[in-house]
């Protein structure tokens, strides 16, 4: 949170008067923060698993480390949205603002 809650200050001038204002802005996206601190803590057991498997294999891949990390992936992507998707209670809408985030990710 110390990290995404990041601020600085940027002075601009007014065209009319000639004065300098000086504006707070977010130095993180927090769409953009929550998505990838989410995504480190939930990959974090297998990367390490296939890192140690890596290690313990003189650098050659197994079997286990590449199928842990797209089964993760594929669990992220549909389980968890499934899960999200059916927590919206009966007769709520919501909407994604923001959608260019998305793109990255």
């Amino acid at each position: 949170e110390t990290i995404t809650s990041k601020e600085r200050k940027i002075k601009v001038k007014v065209a009319e008067t000639g004065d300098e204002r000086v504006f707070r802005v977010r130095v993180w996206n927090d769409t953009v923060a929550n998505l990838t601190l989410m995504a480190l803590g939930s990959s974090a057991p297998e990367i390490l698993l296939s890192v140690i498997e890596l290690i313990s294999n003189n650098f050659y891949s197994g079997a286990l480390g590449p199928s842990t990390i797209v089964g993760s992936a594929a669990f992220n992507m549909l389980v968890i949205t499934a899960v999200c998707v059916m927590a919206i209670p009966d007769g709520e809408v919501r909407y994604i603002s923001g959608t260019k985030v998305f793109a990255v990710t």
